[in-house]
């Protein structure tokens, strides 16, 4: 009986030991099932993934780059102190706001969360934005933007500052994982005449975010004009632009009716000049804007229910100052010197406001026959070239003081009203 009870403590023992070695082999593979996401870092995988997508932007057809532009483009290493967790605080009963972008224009955005989190030991927050433009679209209507500067921009990054792109679903019990090394450059840093978003103030880190894209080393492009003409005006266009007294004015639609605001908010598309209906909708436009009752200097052609890229605009910078016709105009720059002049609109009744605008622009268009031409345009003229393009982007001047309010501006002269949106610097 005293071996049996050996054997038997002897086996309770084993059983312990073999217990407590499983218990130990699962609490060693749960660390290790936990740590990757915390602390490991598979720098291979941000390599592919990289990778992947150099192949793509060289290869499709809508990128500015091509495959020869691809040895341009730069990255830090990977590194595992820029992939962050942050508390994310939803934002709600928020307003739609316009984000200016690269062009001068603006596109509307809603702020959806904020994100804090830590980074070289600081606290720090970002805020989360949706595009309106994308709501419709199945494939990003989950998605989330997330545009950020920090303080490598202009020398090691690109100046307008660099994207991240998440999604709702990356939200999970009120945590979010940022990953800087997925950082990457808007379409401008390679080329001209893209419309990117410009990272609002509040995304401003002051930390050096020495993590994803860096700047691109490449010749900045010109994007290409398409080869492919304009889209047919439909149906309903051609019968709005024939309807009632084809002698008489098209009306002006008002911000006031929902309807017609919509109208207003829609980005228009380029015509051809070949259009058969081109010459009566100039032809109503003209005199809507030279109506005895409500004379305007430009008029837009959404203001009468079209929105394909048509304006006239009058020309005080010209002999005997003359309404002119401009096709599909592009404003391809713009000076840093802004001023400030008083605007109204004939679609929005009954509203006046202080709008700073670029003093000069670079414009390019087509006339009625169809030619390609180019200019400098300045002062009040520039203004009215400004107005009319955004009435084509679906922008107003009510929205551009709203601008105004959210940003801050220098006047650098006491007699005149000219701004800069940065501060003069010393010399």
């Amino acid at each position: 009986m005293y071996i049996c009870e050996l054997f038997n403590a002897f086996n309770y023992m084993t059983k312990k030991v073999q217990f407590v070695s499983k218990l130990l082999t699962m609490i060693l593979g749960i660390c290790c099932y936990v740590l990757p996401s915390k602390g490991q870092y598979n720098p291979d995988s941000v390599w592919e993934a990289r990778q992947a997508k150099l192949e793509q932007l060289g290869k499709d057809p809508t990128s500015p780059l091509t495959a020869e532009d691809i040895p341009h483009i730069h990255y830090y290493d990977p590194d595992s102190t820029f992939r962050v967790e942050a508390h994310v605080e939803r934002l709600f009963n928020e307003s739609s706001f316009r984000m200016p972008t690269s062009d001068g224009t603006s596109k509307e955005y809603i702020r959806y969360a904020r994100a804090r989190f830590h980074l070289q030991g600081e606290a720090r927050e970002l805020v989360l934005y949706r595009s309106f433009d994308l709501f419709a679209n199945p494939i990003y209507r989950d998605h989330l933007f997330l545009p950020f500067t920090d303080s490598t921009n202009g020398n090691e990054t690109y100046g307008g500052g660099r994207y991240l792109d998440l999604s709702l679903a990356d939200i999970k019990n009120g945590r979010l994982v940022i990953d800087f090394n997925n950082a990457y450059n808007p379409y401008c840093a390679y080329s001209s005449g893209y419309r990117c978003p410009v990272p609002p103030a509040e995304n401003n880190l002051a930390a050096a975010v020495r993590a994803g894209e860096k700047k691109y080393t490449g010749q900045i492009k010109e994007r290409p004009k398409p080869t492919a003409p304009p889209q047919p005006l439909n149906d309903k266009e051609r019968g709005l632009i024939r309807s009632g007294d084809t002698t008489q004015l098209l009306r002006v639609i008002q911000d006031t009716v929902a309807d017609e605001a919509r109208i207003l908010k829609t980005l228009s598309q380029d015509i051809d000049p070949k259009e058969e209906t081109l010459p009566l909708l100039a032809k109503r436009m003209y005199l809507a804007v030279t109506d005895s009752l409500h004379p305007g200097v430009g008029i837009a052609a959404p203001q009468v229910g079209i929105n394909r890229n048509v304006i006239w605009v009058q020309r005080f910078d010209k002999k005997g100052e003359p309404l002119e016709l401009y096709l599909n105009p592009k404003i391809t720059w713009r000076s840093k010197l802004l001023r400030k002049g008083l605007e109204g609109c004939l679609s929005i009744p009954d509203t006046m406001g202080q709008v700073l605008r670029n003093y000069t622009i670079h414009l390019t268009y087509q006339d009625i026959k169809g030619h390609d031409h180019e200019e400098m345009v300045e002062g009040f003229t520039a203004v009215i070239f400004q107005h009319e393009t955004d009435h084509l982007l679906g922008i107003l001047f009510t929205d551009r003081l709203a601008e105004q309010e959210a940003n801050t501006y220098h006047r650098i002269n006491e007699e005149l009203e000219v701004y800069l949106a940065e501060p003069l610097r010393k010399q």
